[in-house]
């Protein structure tokens, strides 16, 4: 972990939970303030997109298809070739005449996040998870409703920048839609609701696992970008700082279904391992490859989670809870123990089934009923457990909430630029030698 402190920006999350009562009372005094969307005024809804990549991409696809009335009218991303591959594809789909972006308004570089949300109603937040608490604030402060794809934060200073953003749109009536998509897949809200009834007793663990081949591999070599700034945004994934390693950035789904089945407390404490024992090369940049730890609730409940990136081994990406008097398989939405229930609604829409669809079905759905969601907390939780996580493994402590939040460790570069200033890569982390800020 970076040894590069920063001025601690704020209280930790029972600190923010206490100002919740203040936050209320400033939406009250926000009352005749109105957002960019309010209620069912506008016909059209004006999307921005942030980040257009793969996820990007399909993230303007599912708004466009969303609400008829959605109009992609501005891109920025830091690479203008990101940008004309997101334009191609999406003008190539049914939602092609959705999208009238002209040259004027895509926009490349490090504050191309602001022309794109000085002019939308919407902005679409799908940059690598470094710059999530940055283009949130941003949006916030501008009265732009956001999807924010997961997860929300590298680093607790980010984390309380986040938090601190939901508060402020929740006195403004501004929009924050995460993208966990999980939690909007509808099988699983059944299954998971089935739980939630007592269905299975009372909780006594949950076990979660995301162990995989990897994702992509490097896409460019050091000699193909023009500075190591482009070399590791390229590259983002393999750096801690961009992605906030594999448990925060693509196994935090595990990690989201445990907190969803304890109603998003948090756990006291949590303490386990991890290293790099397949990806070694320094092509990988500095992350783990695997991670294995345990999560301790006040009430006696444990949380198990594993994961990994090796390749040529067993994938498993599967989700279970254990109750007192059965046992829930999340991913395969059923029950087993005193009560056998299996999920077997069909209606024969497809759409029904695409979790990324129904998160922002919901969302243009409630801003044309004038209704704004805000489930920003929760997702500062399940990103607060990812970094538990990680910090647990890195450092071979135990780690409290607290611990993280707060944490004065910032993991940004000296300075977001592309010029020929080397940018040096944080050291691996070594547990028993790498300390929590």
């Amino acid at each position: 972990m970076t040894e590069r402190p920063c001025a601690n920006d704020g209280a930790s999350r029972r600190g923010f939970l206490k100002e919740t009562a203040a936050a209320a009372g400033a939406a009250a005094l926000a009352a005749s303030w109105t957002p960019m969307v309010h209620a069912a005024g506008s016909d059209v809804i004006k999307v921005g997109l942030v980040g257009a990549g793969g996820r990007g991409t399909g993230a303007a696809e599912q708004a466009l298809t969303a609400d008829k009335g959605t109009r992609l009218v501005a891109i920025g991303d830091v690479f203008g070739d990101r940008i004309e591959e997101s334009l191609s594809a999406l003008k190539g789909l049914s939602v092609g005449p959705q999208v009238t972006v002209d040259k004027d308004h895509t926009y490349t570089g490090f504050d191309a996040y602001k022309q794109v949300i000085d002019q939308v109603d919407v902005v679409l937040l799908a940059t690598t998870p470094h710059f999530r608490p940055l283009h949130t604030a941003y949006a916030v402060e501008k009265g732009v409703h956001a999807f924010v794809e997961k997860p929300m934060a590298v680093d607790g200073p980010g984390l309380r920048k986040f938090l601190k953003a939901v508060q402020d749109a929740k006195a403004k009536n501004v929009a924050i839609v995460n993208g966990f998509c999980w939690r909007y897949h509808p099988p699983r809200r059944a299954t998971m609701q089935q739980v939630f009834d007592g269905k299975i007793g009372e909780i006594r663990a949950i076990e979660t696992t995301y162990n995989s081949s990897g994702v992509w591999e490097p896409r460019k070599t050091r000699e193909q970008c023009n500075s190591d700034m482009e070399y590791q945004l390229r590259n983002w994934y393999y750096y801690n700082w961009l992605s906030g390693d594999h448990i925060v950035e693509q196994a935090i789904h595990g990690l989201d279904t445990m907190g969803w089945a304890m109603g998003d407390k948090l756990p006291e404490r949590c303490f386990g391992v991890g290293g790099r024992q397949s990806r070694t090369d320094g092509k990988y940049g500095n992350i783990y490859d695997h991670f294995s730890l345990v999560y301790e609730y006040e009430n006696g409940v444990r949380g198990y989670h594993q994961c990994r990136h090796w390749v040529n081994t067993a994938n498993r990406v599967k989700d279970y809870i254990l109750g007192s008097e059965g046992t829930c398989d999340v991913f395969g939405n059923a029950l087993a123990g005193k009560t056998k229930w299996k999920y077997a609604k069909d209606t024969g829409d497809k759409k029904t089934y695409d979790m990324y669809q129904v998160e922002h079905d919901e969302m243009y759905a409630a801003l044309r009923e004038g209704k704004i969601l805000n489930n920003g907390e929760q997702a500062a939780n399940s990103t607060l457990l990812g970094l538990m996580g990680r910090a647990a493994a890195y450092t071979g402590e135990i780690i409290t909430p607290e611990r993280i939040l707060d944490s004065t460790e910032d993991l940004s570069p000296p300075s977001y630029a592309f010029g020929p200033d080397p940018l040096p890569v944080a050291p691996i982390p070594v547990p028993g030698f790498t300390k929590i800020i």
